[in-house]
């Protein structure tokens, strides 16, 4: 089975080196590791620091994992960070983030790449955010007594970990050290196959709390919403964007939306522009342009919606209607109630809230306008439900020191951290 998987991670690669010459995101994905065995080797080849090592799939993981970086930095500042991203899109936005020492793509989950970057790196701990399982690095992390840990996870029945055929995908997870669950289903699938797990809860809780806390001002985009009731749009695709335009169509005078959409490439920013007409000014062009007679204001850049949740009144999330719900947790974090389509089952957060009644799944247009008729102008409900969705975010922070307690039992100064072992 290993051969398999070695083969399939094989042709992955190559896959996307074929994909590169006409996908941008591929194309990134390639240059980035191109010379990545010259600059690990440049980086490392002299260092005497303990390393601590931080993967994050994407920007998302990212952002969850955060807290914890920040906190083990606060804990442990002579410590050197690496941190790892797989996806462009996370690395291209936070390649020069100030808390990390070195900051690289994760090499391809091939053998031979695997003992490259551990020997050369020599990580004391690994910490991998949510759903990273490359078996290689796992397995070369445990052959080397490297303690790694897996926090926030999510596990779900229909997962290939917990199938008849998933043994050699079991016996990967049974090499990590330690794992920090969200839920107690979690932790129960887990110890059906013979692993422990100490549910933690989710670090995202405790990043939008930061964010909450610093959130950074727009004043022209406060000049724009003053005085109007805001409908955001948060990492939308064609079918909210769709649903939004409905929804514009027939709104009263003193409501503007915001669109933050998930593809934010030229040709995207176009279309939406297409779809509203006249009424839409660009985030960009917000110091440039009158805008003083426009009702839509299109974010076309990445990094500003999980501050700019602060100027609504009510969210329409992305993804619902497709790959799964986009992360609700930065608008509730504002106090906003929010709308998402139908795909958010594997999302602990969009279950409990709607269960609370902060949050309101749709099926289609319709729902979504009864329910933004219902909600948006109506005042003491909205109050009701930022109190709901405040509280919400309140109870479940706090993941972040249970990792760091755990952490800080061992003694990371050496190598391996024998207590996790």
């Amino acid at each position: 089975m290993k051969w398999l998987y070695n083969i399939s991670i094989w042709l992955y690669g190559n896959g996307l080196l074929i994909a590169s010459v006409f996908n941008p995101k591929a194309a990134l994905w390639i240059r980035g590791r191109k010379n990545w065995k010259s600059e690990i080797k440049k980086q490392f080849v002299d260092n005497t620091k303990t390393v601590a090592w931080f993967h994050c799939a994407s920007l998302g993981e990212f952002e969850q994992g955060r807290p914890l970086l920040e906190a083990y930095t606060e804990k442990y500042p002579q410590h050197r960070i690496l941190l790892t991203f797989f996806s462009p899109s996370g690395f291209e936005v936070r390649k020069n983030y100030s808390g990390a020492h070195s900051i690289i793509y994760l090499p391809l989950d091939l053998p031979s790449n695997v003992r490259f970057f551990l020997d050369t790196v020599k990580p004391a701990i690994a910490i991998f955010i949510k759903y990273e399982f490359w078996l290689n690095f796992i397995h070369g992390l445990s052959d080397r007594n490297i303690p790694l840990l897996l926090v926030s996870s999510n596990f779900r029945p229909q997962q290939h970990f917990f199938k008849w055929y998933g043994g050699f995908f079991r016996k990967g997870l049974k090499k990590v050290n330690q794992f920090f669950v969200q839920t107690q289903t979690s932790a129960d699938l887990l110890k059906n196959i013979g692993i422990q797990a100490i549910v933690s809860g989710d670090t995202r809780f405790d990043r939008v709390l930061q964010i909450s806390k610093n959130k950074q001002r727009f004043p022209l985009v406060e000049k724009f919403c003053a005085g109007n009731k805001i409908l955001i749009g948060g990492s939308t695709w064609p079918k909210e964007e769709e649903m939004l335009y409905q929804f514009y169509q027939n709104k009263s005078k003193d409501t503007k939306l915001i669109i933050a959409p998930h593809e934010t490439h030229e040709g995207h920013i176009q279309q939406i522009q297409q779809l509203f007409g006249e009424k839409t000014v660009l985030f960009t062009e917000l110091d440039t342009t009158d805008f003083s007679d426009k009702d839509v204001l299109i974010i076309n850049t990445i990094g500003k919606l999980s501050h700019l949740y602060q100027y609504a009144h009510l969210a329409l999330i992305g993804g619902g209607f497709g790959v799964g719900t986009h992360n609700i947790l930065e608008a509730v974090n504002f106090g906003l109630p929010v709308i998402f389509g139908p795909n958010h089952r594997y999302f602990y957060e969009t279950k409990a809230l709607a269960a609370e009644g902060g949050a309101f799944p749709i099926s289609g247009t319709e729902d979504f306008l009864h329910i933004t008729s219902d909600i948006l102008y109506n005042d003491e409900k909205l109050l009701h439900l930022k109190k709901i969705c405040l509280e919400f975010i309140q109870k479940h922070c706090g993941a972040t020191a249970i990792v760091m307690g755990e952490i800080e039992k061992t003694n990371v100064t050496l190598r391996p951290c024998a207590s996790f072992l």
